[in-house]
């Protein structure tokens, strides 16, 4: 839904959005504003009752984005958590597997480095546009094969064995979370309703009878650039691996650099 917009840089994004709020809220106040006035009248109290109105519909409609902008940034948390601890299983297990004798620690180094390989240079540009190449788990499952497949035949090779094992499958575990958030975000009826409910919350402003019109246009103005804001902080965060504010492969390639050459 609307993946286009993290084709564009941040502040574009963040520009456009605001930009839709506030030509959305000052059209309608340039247009309905003649009616409103005709409609509410000079009456006093008119005023404090949009007002209170207002008030009381802003405290819903923002704790709801709240909430959602909260849940939106914990789920990104969540997922470079998850691709930490990937990481970290993945070296732990190079480190293992570097105790291995010959020739069976060059084959298991050559799987890990060509998966980290295949991770940065072809995963990830995947991943950014919402893909699960299934390379991946292709060459995990043969390096898995070739793992599961050696006898130690010293103590210490068995207790290294054992070690790599159980790194192996805190790694299956964190790969399997990285792939699964690939194509997660906010259910769409959710955007549906923070979309609607954004447009509700400033069309309230149009009820308002102010006699002088800049001080109605500054204030529709700021309350509409604020909700602007949220909605591209929650956008900008929803999907952990598309745009500008997005998980990199900086982890990878970092373990790639510092572990992995070969010798």
């Amino acid at each position: 839904m609307f993946y286009w917009i993290y084709d564009i840089s941040n502040g574009y994004l963040a520009g456009l959005v605001c930009l839709v709020c506030l030509g959305y809220t000052w059209l309608g106040l340039l247009v309905l504003r003649p009616w409103v006035r005709k409609w509410l009248g000079p009456e006093p109290g008119e005023n404090e009752f949009v007002s209170y109105f207002l008030s009381s519909y802003g405290v819903f409609y923002g704790l709801m984005l709240g909430l959602v902008a909260v849940a939106t940034y914990q789920d990104y948390r969540d997922v470079d958590s998850s691709v930490a601890s990937e990481v970290s299983s993945l070296a732990a297990i190079y480190r293992d597997v570097s105790s291995y004798p010959e020739p069976v620690r060059s084959k298991y180094q050559n799987h890990i480095r060509e998966y980290v390989r295949y991770v940065i240079e072809e995963e990830w540009p995947a991943h950014q546009r919402g893909i699960i190449p299934a390379g991946g788990t292709t060459r995990i499952t043969n390096f898995q094969l070739d793992l599961f497949a050696f006898q130690p035949k010293t103590k210490a090779e068995a207790i290294v064995h054992v070690e790599a094992i159980r790194q192996f499958n805190v790694f299956i575990e964190a790969q399997s979370a990285r792939l699964q958030s690939v194509t997660t975000g906010l259910p769409e009826i959710l955007w549906y309703v923070v979309a609607i409910g954004a447009a509700l919350n400033l069309a309230l402003i149009w009820m308002f009878s102010i006699n002088r019109f800049s001080v109605h246009l500054v204030l529709s103005g700021i309350l509409s650039v604020f909700v602007g804001l949220m909605l591209f902080f929650i956008a900008s965060m929803d999907n952990p691996f598309r745009g500008a504010v997005s998980i990199t492969p900086e982890a990878y390639q970092m373990v790639q650099k510092r572990l992995m050459i070969p010798q």
